[in-house]
C-alpha cells in the first residue's frame, strides 16, 4: 500500500517492485528496478527516505526516519535481509544489511561493506567500505572477499527475477483453498 502523507506523495521509479502488503509512505523516494517485499514498512512520516536502484528490501523490515534530525538513505544495489532495522541511517552503494541487522540513528555503513545477521550498528557508528561487521555492537571482523561480492550481485539478479516472476504467477485468492483429505 502507498500513501501520501501530509502532502508528501511517494516517487517510484521504472520497474520498481512493492508488495501487495508493504507500506510505503510521507517522504520517499525509490530508484528504478528496485524492490520492497511482504510486510515491510517504510515511513517517511517525519523525515526523507531515498532508496537508491536496483535495490532489494526484503519481508519484515522497518525503514524509518527520526524528526527533523536523521533522514534515511540507502543507495544503489543495496540488500537489506528479512526482519532488518534501518532507522535514520545511511547505507551507501553495494552495502548489504543481514537478516535482522539494525542500523541506528545517525549511523553509516560505507559502500560494498556487510552488516552481519543479527548485528546492532549503535548511533554514529561508522562502518568502513567493504568490511564484514559482526555482533552487538557491530564491530569489525574482516573484510569482503571476492566471493562475497559475486554473491552479493547474483542475490540482487535473483531478487529482481523474483519481482518479475510474482507479476507473471502471483494470483490472489479469493478464500483459503478447502482442505484436502489426509492432510
Amino acid at each position: 500500500m502507498i500513501y501520501e502523507y501530509k502532502g508528501n506523495r511517494p516517487k517510484l521509479g521504472k520497474n520498481v517492485f512493492i508488495a501487495p502488503t508493504a507500506v510505503v509512505l510521507g517522504d520517499v523516494e525509490i530508484g528504478d528496478a528496485s524492490n520492497v517485499w511482504f510486510h515491510t514498512v517504510i515511513r517517511g512520516d517525519v523525515n526523507a527516505v531515498r532508496i537508491g536502484a536496483h535495490t532489494n528490501i526484503q519481508d519484515h523490515c522497518m525503514l524509518h526516519v527520526t524528526g527533523e534530525r536523521w533522514p534515511l538513505f540507502i543507495g544503489d544495489r543495496v540488500i537489506v535481509g528479512h526482519c532488518a532495522t534501518l532507522h535514520g541511517c545511511v547505507v551507501e552503494d553495494d552495502a548489504l544489511i543481514g537478516v535482522a541487522a539494525v542500523v541506528l540513528d545517525g549511523a553509516v555503513v560505507h559502500e560494498g561493506a556487510i552488516v552481519g545477521a543479527g548485528a546492532l550498528v549503535p548511533p554514529g557508528a561508522v562502518i568502513p567500505p567493504n568490511a564484514v561487521a559482526m555482533g552487538a555492537p557491530a564491530t569489525v571482523r574482516r573484510f569482503c572477499t571476492a566471493e562475497e561480492k559475486a554473491y552479493h550481485q547474483t542475490n540482487l539478479a535473483k531478487y529482481e527475477a523474483y519481482a518479475r516472476n510474482f507479476f507473471d504467477w502471483a494470483r490472489e485468492v479469493a478464500a483459503a483453498p478447502e482442505p484436502r483429505e489426509g492432510l
